[in-house]
């Protein structure tokens, strides 16, 4: 167990992707040299959204943020090394770009692909709007009397190793002087207008500066020790592997159907996705399994989209949690009205470890500077929710 000082400048609750990249984070900002504890409740993160991530990164949104974030987490992938000093010992990270495929299935969803392209190719994104005959010629395999249409991007858009992106975060953090505790949070202690210290399960209070909920699918239940309510629940997806008794002849994009199932390739076999029908909240430790959504929904999807797929596979499969935010399922992000020192870095929806590299370096530079300063994520904001307004993102998968 972990000796801990009695106070720190930056105390995160919460270690995984998002406790760990603000932490690294906060170690690269010039002239911040304050003391930083990361407090993390299974350090095992065996039941962590960031260990059930299926690691895509995507330009494809509709929103200018989300596009930005995204775009630095390409470089950040792609440059991953230099970003962390240089170390040898540090690996390079591929980004497999077979990119996104969103199929639309009506005028109406093509045309919003296309406004939304525009969008991605006036920042700079490689994103294509493809008309039926267009995707039939690059990809031969799908089944498109249903598609009026689709948007696809083959530059900086697909898969990359995110484990060892969370990995190196966690590394490098501790080598530069951040505590990592084994613990669970169980009270905020409020202080003025903030939060004057945290206490532990074992008894033990810890002093805090600034405190930053990084706790992923449980960060309402954290909110609500300083008597803030956040719109984060855990809701459950679920990821299937499977062999093809007929292999396609090419990468297959990562492939949004209209039906709400997604797919693509996976090393030699391939990866297959959905939310539920019915998409309930569930408690932060409910895992069941829902064997029968393989054979009701996402099998028939897959054979009828692409008729080589009738014949697969399972070889493994895993339900995860999204850290939903039911407002409108995006980031909650920066300090809370009427308790100045508490910081959110909340309610990804799903598109939590893509974001990280950005959203990660925007709270350190919120922290140690008092404003963003690379990317303006003011949009975010988590007190949009108090007053009603909502971040309009389309592309929400």
């Amino acid at each position: 167990m972990t000796d801990l000082k009695k106070s720190y400048d930056v105390v995160i609750v919460g270690g995984a992707i998002y406790g760990s990249s603000v932490a690294w984070w906060l170690t690269q900002m010039a002239g911040f040299d304050g003391s930083v504890l990361v407090i993390e409740r299974d350090p095992t993160y065996a039941n962590a959204s960031t260990s059930h991530t299926n690691s895509c990164i995507r330009q494809q949104f509709s929103n200018e943020t989300n596009i930005r974030v995204s775009q630095f987490g390409a470089q950040f992938i792609k440059n991953f090394r230099d970003f962390m000093g240089g170390d040898p010992e540090v690996p390079q990270l591929a980004l497999q770009s077979y990119g996104y495929m969103y199929l639309a299935d009506t005028p109406e969803f093509a045309t919003t692909l296309k406004q939304a392209q525009a969008i991605q190719e006036s920042l700079g994104a490689g994103t294509k709007h493809l008309s039926r005959d267009e995707i039939a010629a690059a990809y031969p395999f799908y089944q498109l009397d249903d598609i009026v249409g689709a948007n696809h991007n083959l530059i900086d858009e697909g898969y990359f190793d995110g484990g060892t992106m969370f990995d190196w975060f966690k590394r490098g953090a501790r080598a530069n002087g951040v505590t990592y505790h084994h613990g669970e949070v169980v009270a905020l202690n409020r202080g003025g207008d903030g939060i004057a210290s945290v206490t532990l399960a074992c008894g033990t209070q810890v002093g805090c500066g600034t405190l930053v909920n990084a706790a992923g699918p449980r960060a309402a239940t954290l909110a609500r020790m300083a008597g803030i309510e956040i719109p984060v629940v855990p809701r459950k997806r679920y990821t299937f592997i499977f062999d093809a008794a007929q292999p396609l002849d090419r990468d297959l994009p990562l492939t949004i159907d209209p039906s709400g199932v997604h797919m693509r390739t996976d090393g030699r076999y391939y990866l297959a996705g959905c939310p539920p029908d019915e998409d309930p909240d569930v408690a932060p430790d409910d895992f069941g399994f829902d064997h029968s959504l393989w054979e009701n929904k996402v099998w028939p999807v897959l054979a009828t989209r692409i008729p080589q797929f009738e014949a697969v596979k399972v070889i493994n499969e895993w339900v995860g949690h999204y850290a939903y935010n039911t407002f409108d399922q995006n980031a909650l992000l920066g300090r809370a009205e009427g308790c100045e020192n508490f910081v959110f870095v909340n309610g990804f929806s799903g598109h939590g470890l893509q974001q990280s590299p950005a959203i990660g370096r925007g709270i350190a530079e919120l922290i140690a500077y008092g404003s963003y300063r690379s990317i303006d994520l003011a949009p975010f904001d988590v007190n949009r929710v108090r007053h009603g307004k909502h971040f309009i993102e389309r592309a929400v998968i």
